[in-house]
This record gives C-alpha cells, structure tokens and sequence, in this order.
C-alpha cells in the first residue's frame, strides 16, 4: 500500500495506515461509477485482494462491527474472523458483529449466530426484544421503546466497545450520517465501471449534505483508499 496523502509518499502497511481509529468509523467499498455492489449484489467482486486487506484489517482494528439487518439477512455476511498475523497483533478473538433490527426478522440458524466466536450481537427497540424469541446465544442491547433509538444504541455499544466500525448497508450509513454519528468515512474505490441501472447507492435517506474533510488517501493494486473526517454537528 503507498500513501499518496497526504505528504511525501511513502510505502505502509494497512495496520499503520488505519491505527489511529476513532469513535465510528465508517467501511465501504464502491466502484468508480458509484455501485456499493457488484454484479451479484455484494461486495466481493469489487475491491479484490487489495480491499480484502483493509476490510480485515479496519475489522481487526475494531472493538465491535456494526451492520444493518439487511446486510444480515443475506445470509452471506459471516461471524468475522481472524488471521493469525491479524489475531497476534489484535491481542485478542476478534470483535462480535452488532446488528441493527427494528423487528427482529432474523434467521437465527444462520452461521452469522451460531458459529461467531464472539457472540453476535442484535440492537434492538424494547418493544420488539420483549414480543420476539431470540437465539440465547446472541446477546440483545435494547435502546428505544417502538423504534430503535440509534443515537441511543451506538451509545450503549462504545460504553463497552468504544471503536465502532460499521459495514453497512446504505440505509444504516445514512442514518448514522444523519445523526451526527460518524466521525470517519473510509471508503475503498475499486478501478472499475459497473455499468448498468441498478446500483446500490453507497448511503441512502440522507437528507441532507454532509461536510468531509480528506485525511488520507492510498494506492493498492489499482484500489483507491480515501479517507475523509466527517464534520460533527
């Protein structure tokens, strides 16, 4: 990875790269023309191995990951896992997975559930924990009565996680951005054109602009790594 910002380039790994985490960091990936997926409706076809790096690493670098239940109910988004050289660095199992669900419509069987090494997490509203049956091996954080009070949930979290990561999707993004919660967006360009009328925006519900600051940017295997502080109201 070669840093290109900010001056004078220089040669890095992304451990060094992305260690001075803050509060609520964003991660994402998108593909020149602005697809938040690739042409089977995921990530994994956008970045390659250079993308794969960072997202292993800003995991590692994280004290819980942040994901919206969306994104969970694909069934594709697994526990996170560690490498060995991620693991000793880390100090520790990797972070749990937090997921954001007003309703609690979730396929507990999956792996994402019952096989996390560090138990999964789901932020929930009172109102749904109380009506629903949940997996007793995932653990429930309740914030808000009918509807889930995010700038409440994010609270309870860094209380116990203080590094927050979150993956995703669109429409969490955009409501943390609405909050005023995000204090970093990293996002990863990958050096492609999609193409196509059916993208999936890489935030959503934003209602308004939100200021960014550039902090950083990298190159790797043709992969641009921005990162942009966001302005806190």
């Amino acid at each position: 990875m070669r840093r290109l910002l900010p001056e004078p380039p220089a040669r890095t790994d992304p451990w060094e790269a992305y260690a001075d985490v803050p509060g609520v960091r964003v991660g994402m990936v998108m593909s020149v023309d602005g697809s938040a997926t690739d042409a089977e409706g995921w990530t994994d076809g956008l970045g390659g191995e250079a993308d794969f790096r960072v997202f292993r690493t800003l995991r590692a670098l994280a004290d819980v990951i942040l994901v919206g239940a969306g994104t969970a109910r694909t069934g594709r988004l697994g526990p996170a896992r560690l490498g060995r050289g991620l693991r000793d660095r880390r100090g520790g199992p990797p972070a749990p997975i937090a997921v954001v669900s007003r309703s609690l419509d979730l396929d507990w069987t999956l792996p994402l559930f019952t096989a996390a090494e560090t138990p999964t997490i789901v932020v929930t509203s009172r109102a749904a924990a109380a009506a629903s049956r949940v997996s007793g091996v995932v653990r429930v954080v309740t914030a808000g009565e009918e509807d889930v009070d995010l700038r409440a949930g994010v609270q309870a979290l860094r209380a116990e996680y203080p590094r927050l990561l979150c993956e995703g999707g669109p429409s969490l993004v955009g409501s943390l951005l609405k909050e005023g919660l995000v204090d970093e967006l990293c996002l990863s360009v990958a050096p492609a054109l999609l193409g196509g009328d059916h993208h999936t925006r890489l935030v959503s519900g934003l209602p308004a602009e939100v200021a960014l600051d550039p902090a950083a940017v990298y190159l790797d295997e043709g992969v641009l790594f921005l990162r942009y502080a966001v302005a806190r109201r």
